[in-house]
């Protein structure tokens, strides 16, 4: 799931580098990360993965409550870590892509593109595919590593829409963060969308609390613990 996360934000991310490079005042070229936002999009995932290979080492494990309620949950937590990641990444790669005009979730009123909590439709979709492709690659590579009962085992597949909707959650999460704890305004000097003040800059939306590293995790993490519930609950 982490390989596939990834290879495919970081393939999206040079996809209509022109066209972000226009809209973004913080575009890189080759979409690189630093460690802080490595370290922001991992954290939490590592340290479920470390605390399921405390319990039962390198064996693969399906997701049954029946059997274990804590290791459901944290592989739960994972594959919502994950979807969530995904799919505000491919939300955010691909709806800035849009023709369509987003609209601040907050209050439906159009902004520019890059503005902080700016959706669109086709960027809600892509957060699903981001998801359900995070849920797909856990059941395609379960069913090869794990072994459980039959009835376990096509259960597993629950785990693709459910994936699906912690992409979609994940990415309204971080959208309602963005556009309330994170500044956006409009540089009328670099005529882009900008996340700092400025003399030049005219606020769109949102207070300067969190950077998107911290509303990253703090999207990430909320996702994360809704999933684990959700997956004892419905394993």
């Amino acid at each position: 799931m982490l390989l596939v996360f990834f290879f495919s934000s970081s393939k999206l991310t040079k996809v209509g580098a022109d066209k972000k490079r226009k809209s973004d005042a913080e575009y890189k070229e080759g979409g690189q990360r630093n460690w802080v936002q490595v370290l922001f999009n991992s954290a939490i995932a590592c340290s479920l993965v470390l605390a399921i290979w405390k319990f039962v080492g390198w064996e693969d494990k399906c997701l049954d409550s029946t059997e274990s309620t804590i290791i459901t949950a944290l592989l739960g937590g994972i594959i919502g870590h994950y979807s969530c990641s995904n799919g505000d990444t491919w939300s955010s790669e691909i709806g800035v892509l849009s023709d369509s005009q987003p609209r601040l979730i907050t209050t439906l009123k159009t902004v520019r593109k890059g503005t902080n909590g700016g959706v669109t439709n086709i960027g809600l979709l892509a957060a699903a595919a981001g998801g359900g492709v995070i849920g797909l690659t856990f059941v395609v590579f379960g069913f090869f590593t794990a072994s459980c009962p039959s009835s376990v085992a096509l259960k597993q597949l629950l785990v693709i829409p459910l994936a699906a909707l912690a992409g979609i959650c994940g990415s309204v999460i971080d959208s309602l963060l963005g556009a309330t704890l994170q500044f956006s305004g409009y540089c009328t000097i670099r005529k882009k969308v900008v996340g700092k003040r400025g003399p030049t800059v005219k606020r769109i939306s949102g207070v300067n609390i969190l950077d998107n590293n911290g509303v990253n995790l703090v999207s990430i993490l909320l996702t994360t613990v809704l999933t684990s519930f959700a997956f004892a609950y419905m394993f």
